[in-house]
């Protein structure tokens, strides 16, 4: 989404100073990860993609952490060193916000707002009103709640800890995200009190002082109930995952993507599938994924940070990392491809085989059980079962080169530096150090003996 129309400038404030004690955990709360990244990334990238002018993160539990983890040159950290309430957290941030634009409230454990929703949020406010964002839920415990006149009319915001019966009826309730003229805002704030059950400045009381001042108050609904739910314990965080994940899921299900099932699928970061794609139960999708037209995911596999060409099929139990896939390959199952790897057309690569920082070229097979590292390997290779370059002589990385139409025999070892020419043939059971030329058999074996009388020897008796 582009920035909001008549390019209206705006702050952001996202609160993020809570310690979230019931995570029971030393990392900040706004860090503990949803779908694969920190809380607080999310809210970060989604007012992004609206321009703001400026962003400021009002944090506090865990020192420098938070500001050190997400770190970035648009976002401006203010220290709220004593949690006095959302109201003071907002305190902290005036100093480093634009007056002449209004500013849009955040929560930093509220991760999935969407941009449309901040949107309409931020329009509100423009037009000189103080925008709230509510909800109505069945079970509003805990909420505060939105109390309105006869006509309709936002009057006041009413913690549920001081509300009394009959306000404590009322289900529609503040979510805590709003956006506000900023003049007024730092205004409100000054005359904020905190008499009141938790002792504590409320962000929320501004509302009634705005009624007020004659600021007319305007309220908003997201499209979902899940852009406003937040984190408050390990309970609550895993819930939202599988909310999101659900999203997500049914997204790629409308862009015509087939999932065997898609309350069994975890995508952490953007996953671009072409056409007619298949993904099977249990999978994992992280870093930035790109699935081409036709291509099949088995089972349980974990794909990062890959692109995979069209017609490709992994096998299940495939472990796929900063790697580059090729057109119609044929990888798994339990195959791994670490960083490095790129893969031309109709290459296979068979079961519990793994590569690493290597070149495959057009329709060579490695199909079982081997291990190439730190290679280049020409068109039509085969390499047998068992195969091993040693590319490591404990100090430095050395390479290996296959050239094109060579065979490798099973239970081969490499020792690199080597080159294997094009056409060259290396018997089973070689360890070949030396350069083996082309078009010719190489092999490396000792003569087989066999020794008669021989006895194996006996398991001695236990005293």
């Amino acid at each position: 989404m582009g920035s909001l129309g008549m390019n209206m400038a705006f702050n952001v404030v996202i609160l993020a100073a809570g310690r979230g004690t019931r995570m029971m955990s030393d990392l900040p709360k706004v860090l503990h990860p949803l779908a694969g990244r920190p809380m607080l990334g999310h809210l970060l990238e989604t007012a992004r993609s609206l321009s703001p002018q400026r962003m400021c993160v009002v944090y506090g539990y865990g020192g420098e952490q938070v500001p050190q983890v997400m770190a970035a040159a648009d976002v401006v950290w203010a220290l709220q060193a004593e949690q006095h309430g959302t109201g003071h957290a907002v305190m902290q941030a005036v100093p480093h916000l634009s007056d002449a634009a209004v500013t849009l409230i955040l929560y930093g454990d509220v991760p999935l707002t969407t941009a449309v929703t901040m949107q309409a949020l931020l329009t509100i406010a423009a037009q000189g009103a103080l925008a709230l964002l509510t909800v109505g839920l069945p079970d509003p415990t805990g909420y505060g709640r939105i109390v309105r006149n006869p006509l309709g009319q936002v009057t006041q915001i009413v913690e549920h800890k001081d509300a009394d019966a009959a306000i404590r009826q009322i289900s529609e309730v503040n979510t805590g995200l709003m956006a506000v003229p900023t003049k007024q805002l730092a205004i409100w704030l000054a005359r904020l009190s905190n008499n009141n059950a938790q002792a504590e400045y409320y962000l929320t009381d501004i509302v009634a002082m705005a009624v007020a001042d004659g600021v007319r108050v305007q309220t908003c609904q997201p499209d979902a109930v899940w852009e406003t739910m937040g984190v408050n314990s390990k309970v609550q965080l895993a819930e939202l995952e599988r909310l999101h994940q659900g999203q997500v899921a049914r997204q790629l299900m409308e862009r015509g993507v087939t999932l065997l099932d898609p309350a069994r699928i975890d995508v952490r970061g953007p996953l671009d599938c072409g056409r007619d794609v298949s993904i099977d139960i249990g999978c994992i999708f992280e870093g930035v994924v790109k699935l081409g037209d036709s291509v099949s995911v088995g089972a349980h596999c974990v794909l990062k940070n890959v692109q995979i060409g069209a017609g490709t099929q992994i096998a299940p139990y495939s472990h796929l990392v900063d790697a580059v896939v090729g057109e119609h390959n044929h990888i798994g199952p339990y195959a791994r491809l670490r960083p490095g790897t790129t893969l031309a057309a109709d290459v296979h690569v068979g079961n519990f085989v793994e590569i690493k920082n290597s070149q495959i070229s057009t329709g060579s097979k490695i199909n079982h059980l081997s291990y190439i590292g730190d290679s280049t390997v020409g068109k039509q290779v085969n390499i047998g079962a068992g195969t091993i370059t040693c590319n490591y002589d404990g100090a430095n990385k050395h390479r290996t080169v296959i050239g094109d139409h060579a065979f490798i025999g099973s239970d081969t070892q490499l020792i690199a530096p080597v080159t294997i020419a094009n056409g060259a043939t290396i018997g089973a059971g070689s360890t070949i150090t030396k350069d083996a030329p082309a078009d010719a058999l190489t092999l490396s074996r000792s003569k087989q003996l066999t020794i008669t009388g021989w006895q194996r020897p006996v398991k001695k008796a236990k005293v």
